[in-house]
């Protein structure tokens, strides 16, 4: 069988987080600048590996303060881990269009293996003749696990953030 190359194409995807704030709310980022690509036997993800990386300068939360220490030492140390990676360990398919990938992900020097909810939406050719493919991505990891500890302690009792980070992903893969 054949082994197809796919290329993420960003500006068809994004990737998304989510974090409790003050315990009662959610703050939402993303990442503006990363990559992805995955390798199949032809159109059939069955098998396929993938790998994925966001600059972690590239973080938004619409807050530049708050941007900018996420970006320091207290969360993500940009300066010595710039990059965040994803490569999948195994891909098995859960129902019709729905797979659970488990793979290796690095933050802040720390590597752990996590998995993740995919939903495959199919294969499309688009008005220009690329041959795309589409997934929908869900996961948690705890914050903790990666060394980005920084807390602060409320007056009312709990914590400013919680250790659960919620990701979300929308990816577009164009056929090489």
């Amino acid at each position: 069988m054949a082994t197809t190359k796919w290329v993420l194409d960003p500006t068809h995807s994004e990737v998304t987080f989510k974090v409790k704030h003050l315990m009662f709310t959610n703050v939402s980022g993303n990442f503006t600048k990363f990559e992805a690509t995955a390798e199949s036997d032809d159109d059939n993800f069955d098998n396929a590996s993938f790998s994925f990386s966001a600059d972690v300068d590239s973080i938004n939360t619409n807050n530049a303060d708050r941007d900018g220490h996420l970006k320091s030492a207290d969360f993500f140390d940009a300066a010595q881990f710039p990059t965040i990676t994803f490569k999948s360990t195994s891909v098995a398919k859960a129902e019709e269009s729905e797979y659970v990938v488990t793979g290796d992900l690095s933050i802040h020097g720390e590597t752990k293996p996590v998995t993740l909810a995919v939903e495959y939406g199919g294969i499309q050719k688009d008005p220009w003749g690329n041959i795309k493919s589409g997934f929908s991505v869900v996961g948690k990891i705890n914050r903790k696990d990666f060394g980005l500890s920084w807390n602060a302690a409320l007056e009312t009792g709990g914590v400013m953030l919680g250790e659960e980070v919620k990701l979300a992903l929308e990816l577009q893969f164009v056929k090489q």
